[in-house]
């Protein structure tokens, strides 16, 4: 007798957050189709089980017993008397926990959308509509496809009936398929975090800002802008519309995300400010390490090298935070308070007197000058405080667990002020 297939020896070797799921990947006729084995051996690493439905067109893509392999389960290729799209998505005890079409041409979206279910892949995300069972399409086609109208009309369809998308990456003319990690990072937030943020509009900034002080030189600062985007991820993930504004930082903004970049303290401030004015916003949270001080005038030009000495006469900048509640005095502002080497009463309290002469909301404060805390590093340590000067210690852990902490404090925040 055969015994557990060895490609299952992978199941929870990176991570168990998702021990226990069952998780449908359904395959259509795109290159991109060759990806797939990687996102399920990732999604298995993180203790999901793998069921894989292809499509007749994605046979023409990979074999499936590529995929077969990669899951240690038989692939469905065809419906059959088993009645494959009910045992795998039919309204039961066993159903999966999740559908991914990953990846989904044009042709396969505008199935769904219009009911359509003349392949395996279409029968199966239909009888998953049917089952409630949380349904994630990943697209990936040519930029023009993407950007046909009905193409777009029914993507906008799908999300109003609950569909989550991941992406496309828009490339060389083709709307790609999102990276694995993206792919993996946003269907363990689906499955793991609560959508407690469903119908909440999220203002991020991100990354440090940049003052030039002559044509080609500037002053800055180390921020690598991971903090900001563990934020937006986490937002993402309890089912907030994000919207981020970055600085130059080196950590990949997320997708499905509205991304505005920008450089200077001056280009933060104006995005800042057009977006809580142009858009009714619920959340906007601070954590760009935008510069205090930027050069009193700037030579548009390169200043010649060789100079003995080169003095640079600096002038406090305009507040982000101040002007974002002068723009909307309604929106929940979240600060950040970065510190050098100070005690831990001195940080909560030069934090609490920027959260009152801002008129904050919450501020999160830390100390940069301490290992593995604030710029570039993967972890941090935050104390959250509120208007009352309570304070929430969040110990030295990954930038996204600090993210997940700040945002359950943001809704309880929320949440109380609505039943006083």
């Amino acid at each position: 007798m055969l015994g557990k297939h060895t490609s299952k020896d992978i199941i929870g070797s990176k991570s168990h957050v998702l021990d226990g799921k069952r998780i449908v990947l359904c395959v259509t006729g795109s290159v991109a189709a060759f990806e797939c084995p990687r996102i399920a051996r990732e999604l298995m690493r993180h203790g999901a089980e793998v069921f894989t439905v292809m499509s007749f067109n994605a046979q023409k893509i990979i074999h499936p017993f590529l995929m077969e392999y990669a899951t240690g389960n038989p692939v469905v290729t065809e419906l059959t008397g088993k009645v494959e799209h009910v045992s795998l998505a039919g309204d039961h005890p066993d159903k999966a926990d999740l559908i991914l079409v990953a990846p989904a041409t044009a042709n396969t979206i505008s199935k769904i959308a219009c009911g359509i279910d003349d392949t395996p892949v279409t029968t199966v995300v239909s009888t998953a509509m049917g089952s409630g069972i949380p349904i994630v399409i990943v697209p990936a086609m040519h930029e023009s496809m993407y950007k046909h109208q009905v193409i777009r009309e029914n993507v906008e369809k799908l999300k109003n009936l609950g569909v989550w998308f991941i992406g496309p990456r828009i490339e060389e003319g083709k709307a790609k398929m999102a990276d694995v990690e993206d792919i993996v990072n946003r269907v363990i937030g689906i499955l793991t975090r609560p959508k407690d943020m469903k119908g909440l509009k999220v203002l991020v900034t991100a990354g440090p800002t940049r003052e030039y002080i002559d044509a080609i030189r500037f002053i800055s600062n180390p921020s690598s802008g991971k903090m900001g985007i563990a934020i937006a991820e986490e937002a993402l993930a309890r089912g907030a519309e994000v919207t981020l504004i970055y600085g130059r930082g080196t950590a990949k903004p997320p997708l499905n995300v509205k991304l505005i970049n920008v450089e200077t303290t001056e280009e933060m401030l104006s995005a800042v400010v057009n977006e809580l004015k142009s858009t009714k916003y619920d959340i906007f949270i601070s954590t760009a390490a935008v510069l205090d001080y930027g050069p009193e005038r700037v030579v548009d030009q390169k200043t010649p090298s060789g100079l003995k000495e080169w003095t640079i006469k600096l002038r406090s900048l305009p507040k982000v935070v101040c002007a974002a509640r002068q723009a909307d005095p309604d929106v929940f502002i979240v600060g950040f308070k970065a510190e050098y080497k100070i005690s831990k009463e001195e940080l909560i309290e030069k934090s609490y007197q920027k959260l009152k002469e801002a008129g904050l909301n919450l501020i999160v404060a830390n100390d940069v000058g301490k290992a593995g805390r604030g710029f570039e590093s993967d972890t941090n340590e935050v104390y959250i405080v509120d208007p009352q000067k309570n304070v929430v210690h969040v110990p030295l852990s990954s930038k996204r667990d600090v993210a997940v902490k700040i945002l359950d404090v943001v809704v309880s925040s929320i949440h109380q002020s609505k039943t006083k």
